[in-house]
């Protein structure tokens, strides 16, 4: 299937995206050409799902970056926190920048199906994110206690208690499943951006990079979804923004 192809099948869904290789050649020629940086004085940070079919879809020219540095959980939230931001802001090289390209990902399978991928060797669909669909299942089934986050599943707790702060804007919406996602992405880019106030950066730049990630089936590859695109120059302080979010 070419390129074209498989583009008009995710963009029935999500319009502006792209595959994820296209992605990361544009970043690297932003890197190159307006910041005059090259790869290997940017430290790269990624807060996206733990799913193995992330690590399976990586684009490989990401290993010309430092890192990555790894903050994501479940549906890429953030979970190291304050001690793992700080951590990679302590690794970039002085003259160069923390990349953070993050968010929740999302399958689209090459039949259209969304909340689902065809996994290599699998006989059947998966979901995906399937802490995402396992959440809203129990959000459609009433299954969710308010603030019931426990030591034994942690993660999937908080997942749960994102996605119940907005059950009537979900469960109301046209395809659960992708509103679902839109939530957690605002509740991932709200937390990235008190962990960036709340860290110290001995470098020239932080690059916010927030996305859709779209997963699809193995022959089909990965896709994104930009949604935030920021620059902040630490020397003078100035946030310079590349995507208009509300477009």
């Amino acid at each position: 299937m070419k390129k074209k192809e498989k583009l008009k099948i995710i963009q029935q869904h999500y319009p502006k995206a792209s595959t994820t290789i296209d992605g990361v050649n544009q970043f690297i020629d932003f890197i190159e050409n307006e910041l005059d940086l090259e790869p290997a004085q940017v430290m790269l940070a990624d807060s996206i799902c733990s799913d193995d079919v992330n690590s399976i879809q990586y684009p490989a020219r990401t290993q010309e970056f430092l890192g990555p540095f790894k903050m994501g959980g479940l549906d890429g939230f953030p979970f190291t926190g304050l001690t793992g931001m700080g951590a990679f802001a302590s690794h970039v090289p002085d003259e160069g920048a923390v990349a953070i390209y993050y968010g929740p990902h999302i399958g689209i399978t090459k039949n259209g199906t969304i909340g689902e991928i065809h996994r290599h060797g699998q006989s059947k669909n998966s979901g995906c994110c399937g802490a995402a669909k396992g959440a809203l299942n129990k959000l459609i089934n009433n299954l969710i206690t308010p603030g019931n986050i426990t030591e034994l599943d942690y993660q999937m707790n908080t997942i749960e208690q994102i996605i119940f702060t907005q059950k009537d804007r979900i469960l109301n919406a046209k395809i659960p499943i992708k509103e679902a996602t839109e939530v957690l992405y605002e509740a991932i880019d709200q937390r990235i951006e008190e962990l960036v106030a709340g860290t110290k950066y001995n470098c020239k730049y932080i690059v916010l990079f927030g996305a859709i990630l779209i997963n699809s089936d193995s022959d089909m590859g990965s896709f994104n979804e930009t949604r935030k695109f920021d620059v902040i120059n630490l020397k003078t302080g100035e946030r310079k923004k590349y995507v208009n979010e509300h477009a």
